[in-house]
């Protein structure tokens, strides 16, 4: 018996989906729901190809109550710009709950993958940084660093902003981007540690395999979100920072221990604080997150297949009838 399958372009994926507090909540739910229990969320088939300058990740997640469940493929090849291709590619693949079946293709090319990292560290500020921000920082410069003070904004709607990264002329174009996105003053600057210094509220947003934030950078009042680490060997933030935290906080404790910032710590043999929160722990009250407006703490956003789910069963749900029906 034949069923239809929506496919969805890109194209029109960005016409209909939006970084927007809808969206954050969409995934906040998400990890109020992993951190209750009953998920089914394999760990992460991660590819690194060196030879390629590259990687692919895999991820999904069944979700108990969802009509449907996502697998999303997402290559990154960073090689591609020099042939004018984007370095970011992919697709999600929805599924059935109830048989399996494919409902939907959405052919993205990781645009769905860019908003639901985003929206999680919007989730990440809305409960772990302090209720008053006045400058938010970025380390990095690509699409996720202008994605994540967009979201941040969101939720701590700050009212300047710092750019730093390796390369000043895409820190400069980073900055006058977001500047025009959020209508307020922007500015790229030559040091990491001054814009650390400067910020309430600060996010990284790279591939290093080497901190680019320092233990001792850190200060009262002061939130980061690590959202580059995603491999095996990468590395944002100095481990020591994790342990002098008040709070340090995984998205998923399993998936960091092998890919994100606790690998690092647990590796040196810094990290003696047993289990750490996850946050839908710290969503749901379950574990403390910040308990005072001088705390430190932390956010270590690897990316969780329940987030895959969550964003494609709301795209199908918000906008079922988009792009064309196939029958199968």
């Amino acid at each position: 018996m034949a069923h239809d399958i929506q496919i969805v372009a890109e194209a029109e994926l960005r016409r209909l989906v939006k970084l927007d507090l809808t969206v954050v909540d969409v995934i906040e739910q998400a990890f109020v729901v992993l951190a209750k229990g009953g998920v089914v969320m394999p760990p992460v088939l991660s590819m690194h190809l060196p030879e390629a300058n590259g990687e692919v990740d895999v991820k999904t997640a069944f979700v108990p109550g969802f009509d449907g469940f996502a697998i999303k493929v997402s290559p990154g090849f960073f090689d591609n710009p020099k042939l004018g291709l984007p370095s970011l590619n992919g697709l999600m693949i929805l599924f059935s709950a109830k048989t399996g079946l494919v409902e939907a293709l959405y052919l993205d090319n990781g645009y769905l993958t860019d908003i639901r990292t985003a929206a999680a560290g919007a989730v990440a500020a809305r409960h772990l940084a302090p209720q008053q921000v006045t400058t938010a920082g970025v380390i990095g410069t690509g699409v996720q660093a202008r994605l994540q003070l967009e979201a941040a904004h969101l939720v701590r709607p700050f009212s300047r902003a710092l750019v730093h990264g390796r390369d000043m002329a895409k820190a400069r174009a980073c900055a006058a981007d977001l500047q025009t996105s959020l209508g307020i003053p922007v500015e790229a600057v030559t040091e990491a540690e001054r814009l650390v210094a400067e910020s309430q509220l600060v996010v990284t947003t790279t591939p290093a395999r080497e901190p680019v934030l320092k233990v001792e950078w850190l200060h009262a009042g002061l939130h980061i979100t690590a959202m580059g680490s995603d491999q095996d060997g990468k590395n944002e933030i100095d481990p020591s920072a994790l342990v002098s935290a008040n709070a340090y906080v995984c998205d998923r404790v399993s998936q960091c221990e092998m890919l994100g910032e606790l690998r690092s710590a647990l590796a040196t043999g810094l990290w003696h604080k047993g289990t750490p929160a996850e946050l839908g722990e710290v969503i749901d009250g379950l574990r403390p997150g910040r308990t005072s407006p001088d705390d430190i703490t932390i956010a270590d956003l690897t990316g969780a297949g329940v987030q895959d789910t969550a964003i494609a069963t709301h795209v199908r749900a918000r906008f079922g009838s988009a792009g064309t029906i196939i029958s199968a």
